[in-house]
């Protein structure tokens, strides 16, 4: 993230293309080592739930290595880099109020941030993703990667093309149950009111 926030534009060009080329490595590490932490809310450390982090570990994962770091075509989209930008700021505010909370001494501006901000960067980075999607299917369809066609050895038939939509369209139950999540934690948080969740 780092790595992001001190890339300089070509001023000249006006261009933000060599960006994610210039964080792709910091990116992948960071992202993919992420499933720690998934590991640390199943055995409590983090006090959040395992499923919700889960599936923002990765679709982060599947994100960075399924679709921008394999599909170079799409590496210099705009949405490449509102998706960044949402989690860069996200990530800035989530762990800043880790951090503090594990000193005892948290700012309450810290804590507003992190259960405000992601009002807005929530819905601009899933606005980035299926963006970036929606962009990388023309190359996929053509390429056929990651796609498997009978007859095979396996006998298996598997189109990464509409695999790609199927995903897209997941993000339409998905999105309203983790946005609504974290909505609660935010009453609970700064307003604290008592929430009571059904188990799954």
């Amino acid at each position: 993230m780092a790595h992001f926030l001190q890339h300089r534009h070509d001023r000249r060009k006006g261009t933000h293309k060599g960006l994610y080329r210039s964080i792709a490595r910091t990116l992948k590490f960071f992202q993919t080592f992420a499933l720690v932490e998934v590991g640390h809310c199943a055995i409590g450390i983090i006090r959040t739930s395992v499923i919700v982090t889960g599936v923002q570990v990765c679709s982060r994962i599947f994100m960075v290595w399924f679709i921008t770091n394999s599909i170079r075509q799409i590496q210099s989209e705009e949405s490449v880099i509102l998706f960044l930008v949402a989690w860069t700021l996200t990530e800035i505010t989530r762990y800043s109020y880790y951090t503090f909370s594990l000193l005892h001494h948290l700012p309450y501006f810290i804590k507003w941030a992190r259960y405000n901000l992601f009002i807005v960067l929530y819905p601009l980075g899933v606005i980035g993703e299926l963006m970036t999607i929606y962009a990388a299917l023309p190359f996929v369809r053509r390429s056929g990667m990651y796609s498997m066609r009978l007859p095979n050895v396996y006998n298996v038939s598997f189109d990464y093309y509409y695999c790609l939509i199927i995903i897209m369209l997941s993000y339409i139950p998905l999105f309203p149950q983790l946005f609504f999540h974290m909505l609660r934690q935010r009453r609970r948080v700064l307003h604290g009111e008592v929430i009571v969740e059904k188990d799954d």
